[in-house]
């Protein structure tokens, strides 16, 4: 399928006033096309982003639901639950409060634990018989109905009834504690008629028929987020089931494919193994007892919705692309929840990022590149201007076009995790994301900030990355480049290439990043240097034996995210200390720097390794004008080549060097 142009996209989306079914070419814009459509309703409080401020923590929803009447004509949204509410208390306390939208919910009595409620302004504030203390567990039971309203949480229609929820639609179908970071396990028992399949999240424990119906129990062996928890169901749905055998661990994982007549699985179901075993190596093994996917009707028009072991799709949307974007969700968005909306990156930047991975897989390195190229060239010509994650959106939900703005939040999002893999390199990139995605002590299973990826990157990788997440995910935008170089012959048939890395943006913010140059010489090789540019208007200078004939910035186009430009300019200054030798620069053990000084100064020696990773540094106090030699031991490092940096001032001038 060819990708229809981005400007079209948007088009149909803002044009479309009947609901129908847009096909796209890769599963991002399915997922972002669909998440624009949900508007907010019932705000309230959240949780602050690396401690939630919160009485008590919610272990378990078990609720029980009469849908019997919800799937013929005139099709009426109204049904009957009741809901117990298991959770433990953190704080002292003697009631609680938690979310029940009040157009869709009115809740008629309430139990157990439960002795009194108020319900207004989309809050359910319930007494509890005593003041319980820190560490007691307690349960309510809420009885309720859902009333026949719209409310884009329960859609009903021709023989279709389905939810879907995120960011916070959750409490529009049953009282809950609805933020991401409080997840608990769900059962529910639904009962409908004879001809309905009824699925939910985790495993069909078990399916009674009665008397022109039947009562599906799904239970979720896996803590959920509430807007995770899923209902789907139809009359004469069509169902598939596949079953994966995990090569580890030979447990069998079923994956139910429910589908609409005149759709067409097989391929997907055919594929679905494959992708499984796939992103099992790169991320863990598939996190739970069963996973499934189901394509609704027109009332969800638009791409996917990750809901924890069982995604909705679109009419027919079996779509190869969108099937790999929600399903990678499984791992980043569901195992691994956002903990506050300020951290949807953790969500879609993985998802949109691990789809392109899934290309990598299929079509090798290039197709990734392109498809990452593509993502980048989107953001560039689409950004609004603000940043990825924005720390007041842990405390006020956005509008959905802010939080799930396809430039930002999906384009943007897996630029930035393949610049960390370009940071990184591949080696301790994929180390560390799997590490992340396998932390049963703090991750797995549980909500995750952005601020704790960042830790936990950062002790996989022994480096420090507060440079790279305060630039790329915190602050908006991108750099400017305008680079300059010069070429200058020296004595002895020797060639002086001077190089100044320069931004020039409307912000005052300077982007820091490893950079990589690629020098053509005359002879027709070329080399590729990689250097890290800390500082604006930053100049290296190397030297070489044979005369250079051009020089690239950026050569891969790994730092997707910028505009750039670098031209010869015969007026570039000249780093500041010519004088600076470097012998011998294939080494065993000692290097020897000769340098002179044309007035005091205080020097610096940084030795860095082809990622850009520092190996050594050494700040020199201030010496005289004059000549000076300083020795380096570099007998601990592997053999391999290394640049050693020396600069006075803001000028610096760097050295190839060789450990045997």
């Amino acid at each position: 399928m060819n990708r229809i142009s981005l400007l079209t996209f948007f088009l149909l989306i803002s044009l479309l006033t009947t609901a129908q079914v847009q096909k796209f070419s890769r599963g991002h814009e399915y997922c972002h096309a669909k998440k624009i459509q949900n508007e907010l309703s019932g705000m309230s409080k959240q949780f602050s982003p690396n401690a939630p401020a919160h009485s008590f923590d919610v272990l378990d929803y078990s609720m029980e639901l009469d849908l019997m009447n919800n799937y013929s004509s005139p099709y009426p949204r109204n049904f009957q639950g009741n809901i117990v509410i298991q959770f433990r208390i953190d704080t002292a306390l003697n009631a609680i409060e938690l979310n029940a939208n009040t157009l869709s919910l009115t809740i008629d009595s309430v139990g157990m634990a439960a002795s009194a409620f108020t319900h207004s302004n989309n809050l359910l504030n319930i007494s509890l018989d005593r003041t319980y203390l820190p560490g007691e567990i307690a349960m309510i039971k809420i009885y309720y109905q859902h009333n026949n309203v719209e409310d884009n949480a329960v859609y009903v229609s021709g023989g279709f009834l389905f939810t879907d929820c995120e960011p916070e639609g959750a409490r529009k179908w049953f009282p809950c504690y609805d933020h991401p970071s409080d997840k608990a396990t769900v059962s529910v028992k639904a009962k409908v008629p004879a001809n309905v399949k009824l699925a939910s999240n985790g495993r069909l424990q078990d399916s009674i028929p009665g008397t022109n119906s039947i009562t599906y129990h799904w239970i979720s062996r896996d803590p959920v987020a509430t807007y995770l928890v899923i209902l789907t169901s139809k009359v004469n749905y069509k169902l598939d089931i596949v079953y994966w055998t995990n090569p580890n661990t030979n447990e069998v994982v079923p994956m139910r494919f429910y589908y609409n007549n005149n759709e067409n699985p097989g391929p997907m179901e055919a594929i679905i193994g494959d992708m499984t075993t796939f992103f099992s190596h790169e991320f863990g093994d598939h996190p739970f007892e069963k996973n499934g996917f189901a394509t609704l009707n027109n009332q969800f028009a638009w791409g996917g919705m990750e809901n924890q072991t069982l995604t909705s799709l679109c009419p027919d949307c079996w779509d190869e692309w969108l099937v790999a974007h929600e399903f990678a969700h499984q791992w980043f968005g569901d195992m691994i929840t956002c903990a506050t909306w300020a951290d949807i990156f953790l969500n879609e930047g993985f998802a949109t990022w691990t789809e392109a991975h899934w290309t990598e897989n299929v079509s090798g390195y290039s197709a990734y590149k392109n498809e990452i190229d593509g993502n980048a060239s989107y953001y560039l010509s689409a950004n609004p201007g603000w940043a990825i994650s924005n720390p007041d959106w842990a405390v006020n939900t956005p509008s959905s076009n802010t939080l799930f703005n396809y430039a930002i939040t999906y384009m943007k999002g897996s630029c930035v995790l393949h610049q960390l893999r370009y940071v990184l390199g591949d080696s301790l990139y994929f180390a560390g994301i799997k590490a992340y995605a396998t932390d049963t002590v703090d991750f797995k299973y549980k909500s995750a900030t952005i601020g704790d990826f960042k830790t936990k990157m950062e002790t996989v990788t022994e480096q420090e990355l507060d440079w790279f997440f305060d630039a790329w995910i915190y602050k908006p935008n991108h750099p400017s480049y305008k680079n300059v170089y010069s070429f200058k012959p020296l004595q002895d048939g020797k060639w002086q290439v001077t190089f100044t890395a320069r931004q020039q943006q409307a912000s005052l913010y300077y982007w820091q990043m490893p950079i990589e140059l690629r020098i053509s010489f005359m002879n027709l090789t070329d080399t590729i240097i990689r250097v890290f540019n800390s500082y604006n208007n930053q100049i290296f200078t190397f030297e070489f034996d044979q005369q250079p004939a051009n020089l690239q910035f950026d050569p891969h186009n790994d730092i997707v995210l910028k505009q750039a430009s670098t031209i010869v300019s015969i007026d570039e200054p000249e780093a500041q200390n010519p004088g600076i030798s470097v012998f011998p620069t294939q080494f065993d053990s000692q290097v020897i720097i000769r340098y002179s000084l044309d007035q005091p100064s205080n020097s610096n020696i940084t030795v860095t390794d082809p990622m850009g990773r520092v190996v050594f540094q050494k700040s020199l106090p201030k010496q005289s004008a004059g000549i000076h030699e300083f020795e380096w031991d570099g007998s601990n490092l592997p053999s391999g080549f290394y640049f050693l940096n020396f600069s006075s001032g803001n000028q610096v001038k760097s050295f190839k060097i060789i450990r045997q």
